[in-house]
């Protein structure tokens, strides 16, 4: 709980700053989902552009979040964090001035969003290094709670659009994001406490490490399951069910809200449980959902209703891995995260331009939904095959909790 030592020990300022820029910061990554059925349509773009249009930021995303972090240890984060917020306001003003006209513009577009994405490995050590190692667990809650801001692109973004032009959107979108800038600039503070920069070799040691691909590979399916689904579900359920864009973002809103809700349940539950036994529910429950939707239901609710589960599967489990790798990696957690948070954004371009092409190839996103179903039944399988060996080597000795 947030309580008077909590906010004695820390900095406050730093805290709320980060969460702000981490919340607008994503926001703005995924714009280019809710915004799909519109600028598609304007474009004319097939299946599987509109598919990689929604994708191409999602990985930008995941590979500058190893850029953020090696700028991170070398210039602080509220620098990069700085330069970061410039280079989307930049993207966003001027492809309000200029205009989108193409689908490689959009794509360049995409890119630049991706620096949004990265806001990942900034804000959580802006916020992080404020405080003690008994406090991390809040401080990062409250600076993590910051994906919620996908929400708000599915919610507001396909309305503004009716209203105003999908275009319009960018320049209305670098509204909040100039004044979350600003108090960015006057109340984020690094910490004191920084830690020296880390050489090459440091980042690349976790490589010789068979459980850091592993934990690579979980996050992969989780968060790629959860951010893929978030890009992709307005054209999904405008083209399968005939949702209005508007209608469409709303029910997008709901499932990403499921989502991002309940990651701090999830890390609760393994801590509760274990994050393995947490974790190997969380595949099977996401693995079922997204076969039962690949046949494609006969109402938009009911596939409402499994996304939300899945997606409740998928936002519980990034929340159980990040129980678990703290505890196997507690010496390079920085490098993890960094690592890990890659490569489950790269599992969100996976699916999200999977989907595109499945449609574009087949007439239907069966297969699409049934790739991914069977990457989750492969992490549980290997989770199932690590887990003796993790609970009688580094689970035994870590004494930070149960796996």
């Amino acid at each position: 709980m947030v309580n008077r030592d909590f906010l004695k020990a820390g900095h406050p300022p730093t805290l709320l700053s980060a969460f702000l820029y981490f919340d607008l910061s994503f926001m703005v990554w995924v714009m280019l989902g809710p915004l799909a059925v519109q600028i598609a349509r304007d474009l004319q773009l097939d299946a599987a552009q509109r598919g990689l249009m929604v994708a191409v930021p999602v990985l930008a995303g995941a590979l500058l979040r190893m850029v953020n972090g090696i700028a991170v240890d070398r210039i602080g984060p509220k620098l990069t964090g700085a330069i970061g917020q410039l280079v989307v306001l930049a993207g966003l003003l001027i492809s309000w001035w200029f205009g989108v006209h193409s689908f490689a513009q959009v794509l360049l577009l995409g890119i630049v969003l991706g620096q949004a994405g990265a806001s990942f490995a900034v804000a959580l050590p802006l916020a992080s290094r404020w405080y003690p190692p008994e406090m991390q667990g809040i401080a990062l809650g409250i600076a993590g709670a910051g994906n919620s801001g996908t929400v708000f692109a599915s919610l507001f973004a396909p309305t503004l659009a009716a209203h105003f032009g999908w275009s319009n959107v960018f320049g209305l979108a670098a509204i909040p994001l100039g004044i979350v800038f600003v108090i960015y600039l006057i109340l984020a503070k690094d910490s004191p406490d920084r830690p020296p920069p880390k050489s090459l070799p440091e980042y690349l040691r976790v490589f010789r490490e068979g459980d850091a691909w592993w934990f690579m590979f979980f996050y992969f399916v989780t968060f790629g399951g959860f951010v893929g689904l978030a890009s992709s579900l307005s054209f999904y359920f405008n083209d399968q069910y005939g949702l209005d864009p508007v209608l469409a973002g709303y029910f997008t809103a709901a499932c990403v809200f499921a989502g991002s809700l309940v990651r701090p349940v999830g890390g609760a539950l393994a801590d509760r449980v274990g994050g393995i036994w947490a974790l190997s529910i969380m595949y099977g429950v996401a693995a079922v959902a997204l076969i039962v939707v690949s046949f494609g239901l006969p109402q938009a609710w009911m596939a409402l209703l499994v996304f939300v589960i899945g997606m409740l599967a998928l936002g519980m489990g990034n929340g159980s891995v990040f129980q678990l790798v703290p505890q196997r990696f507690r010496s390079e957690i920085g490098v993890m995260t960094g690592l890990v948070g890659m490569t489950g954004g790269i599992g969100g371009f996976y699916l999200a331009s999977s989907l595109g092409y499945s449609k574009q190839l087949t007439g239907s996103y069966q297969a699409g939904f049934l790739l991914f179903a069977a990457l989750a039944v492969l992490a549980l399988l290997g989770l199932t095959a690590v887990k003796s060996r993790w609970r009688t080597t580094w689970g035994a000795a870590s004494g930070l909790g149960r796996i």
